[in-house]
């Protein structure tokens, strides 16, 4: 077993997208090599309609696929395929944008007007960057879940995970996704294979991710001094933590236990060209996005990607 070692624990950051949704970025519009082949993770999480309701209208994308997670609420959404449907608590939508493609998501809350939602963007590699949009609606009863003898529960939405396989498949980064929760004062491990960038956000409760450098681990929350972590919120919510190599996570729930995504897939290492919703290659393949999105030539025809 080798351990992760933690590179580093960060606090999602307040941002405003779309026409006024309120929601914490864990990370997105930096250095695309850091997290390869993953983008940018979102959370919009929110008791206040007000804060959410005007969603996110009609934009486009091109080059990427947008992983949608909901776990209170709904999201409607459509495109300009045709595509039209609402993703309930606990569903999941995987959408390859590839050639581009138009669409719009719509957040409600539940019957306590209560939104939370989680978003993932993942790089295509050059050789799918065009390829032909796709959706994939999941429902929460379709996914796996699996709970271990000591009370642990992993529902596992993408890749293979405990003898059981998510129900997403054909994507280029080769993820991992997995809805991992670990009881009260639990010390638990996962094996991940090395070849991949994997990060873990935090999303209720506490909990100690061993560093293969100190023993000890560091504990999740807001004020870091080195490798150290201090305890400000007891809520330690919203963190995310970034792991270097090796084929072992361990964490060590804290007093009210913790949930967490654990996210991993293998890193594209190509050159990425970025502007908002469009990632390409190439500085001339975004100014091409960019022309046919004035002309109307954005959105191809199928017989344009055969």
């Amino acid at each position: 077993m080798s351990l992760r070692p933690v590179i580093e624990t960060r606090p999602a950051r307040p941002a405003i997208e779309g026409a006024g949704v309120h929601l914490h970025r864990a990370f997105g519009f930096q250095d695309p090599s850091e997290l390869d082949p993953f983008l940018l993770f979102d959370d919009f999480r929110n008791d206040d309609p007000a804060k959410y309701s005007r969603g996110f209208p009609w934009h486009p994308h091109r080059g990427i696929e947008t992983i949608t997670y909901v776990l209170s609420g709904t999201v409607a959404h459509g495109d300009s395929l045709g595509n039209a449907g609402t993703l309930a608590a606990g569903d999941v939508q995987w959408m390859t944008a590839g050639s581009g493609i138009l669409h719009q998501e719509m957040p409600r809350g539940n019957a306590r007007g209560q939104m939370h939602g989680f978003q993932l963007w993942a790089n295509l590699p050059s050789s799918l960057k065009m390829t032909a949009p796709r959706y994939q609606d999941v429902k929460s009863a379709d996914i796996p879940e699996v709970t271990d003898d000591d009370g642990t529960t992993v529902r596992v939405i993408v890749g293979s995970f405990w003898g059981r396989r998510g129900p997403v498949d054909g994507i280029a980064a080769d993820p991992q996704y997995l809805d991992v929760t670990v009881p009260p004062g639990l010390k638990k491990s996962f094996r991940i294979d090395t070849y991949r960038r994997t990060f873990a956000y935090v999303f209720e409760g506490t909990g100690t991710f061993a560093d293969a450098s100190r023993p000890a681990g560091v504990l999740l929350d807001k004020e870091v001094a080195g490798r150290e972590v201090t305890v400000r919120d007891p809520s330690g919510d919203r963190t995310l933590v970034r792991f270097g190599t090796g084929d072992t996570v361990t964490v060590q729930a804290g007093p009210a236990g913790v949930r967490f995504l654990l996210v991993s897939g293998a890193p594209i290492r190509e050159p990425v060209a970025w502007h908002g919703p469009i990632v390409m290659n190439t500085q001339e393949e975004l100014r091409t996005a960019m022309t046919e999105l004035r002309n109307g030539s954005f959105i191809r025809s199928a017989a344009d990607q055969d």
